[in-house]
């Protein structure tokens, strides 16, 4: 982890979230946010720690994850940039209840905690729409609990697949995910394991659904593979 010198737009040009706050409001904020960078694989925040900040990603890829049996992690979410995250431990003044790193170099603005805290009580617009966000995150979990618990392998990773395309879009060619994810963390994703993932891989490859190589994954068929995962 490093402080970055490098200059970005202010948060509320980034992220609509912000938009609500008032100019005293956002020079408070300004004055209590850092950018940080962090290196390939650096945790930004342990499940369990005690929550001294909110955070935005500016740049880069950052995997939400908890450590189940055997410390194999269960990726809760791949996150993109503008994306918050870490702020519900600091508003329920709670531990953080799952950890946070960087899949890739990343910078990410770091929002202390009682300026968060007091803005969102502060600001009625702000409260409202951190209640959205919180409401959609729960949404979202809620579904990848019935996805990963009720689905079978294939609808399990056709779903993921669709996750990482909703998330980072296709290359320039309009086939190839913008992602490049390691077997192991796109079966941590899907809750299954890493040999599970590569064989299901391989048959929607030969069904001509995917073509693969190496870590590059194309989408052929983008229907079947949504027919696939509501077939579970």
């Amino acid at each position: 982890m490093k402080n970055q010198e490098e200059k970005f737009a202010p948060l509320w040009e980034l992220n609509p979230l912000w938009q609500t706050l008032t100019d005293s409001e956002r020079t408070l904020l300004a004055q209590h946010v850092a950018i940080v960078h962090y290196d390939k694989n650096d945790i930004i925040h342990n499940d369990g720690d005690e929550p001294h900040y909110a955070w935005m990603l500016l740049r880069g890829k950052v995997r939400i994850y908890k450590a189940g049996i055997g410390q194999r992690q269960q990726i809760i979410r791949l996150l993109k940039p503008y994306d918050i995250f870490g702020y519900r431990a600091c508003i329920a003044d709670e531990s953080y209840n799952s950890s946070a790193s960087a899949f890739e170099a990343c910078t990410v603005y770091r929002i202390e905690r009682s300026v968060f805290n007091d803005l969102v009580q502060s600001n009625g617009a702000l409260c409202y729409q951190v209640m959205l966000m919180m409401a959609k995150d729960l949404a979202f979990s809620e579904i990848q609990t019935v996805n990963l618990t009720q689905k079978h392998i294939r609808g399990r990773l056709a779903e993921s697949l669709l996750l990482l395309l909703k998330n980072y879009g296709y290359e320039e060619d309009g086939h190839t995910i913008a992602m490049l994810l390691p077997r192991e963390d796109l079966a941590n994703m899907s809750n299954m394991t890493t040999s599970n993932a590569i064989r299901t891989l391989s048959q929607f490859a030969q069904e001509g659904v995917i073509a693969i190589n190496g870590r590059h994954i194309q989408i052929l068929k983008e229907k079947e593979l949504e027919h696939i995962s509501r077939l579970g």
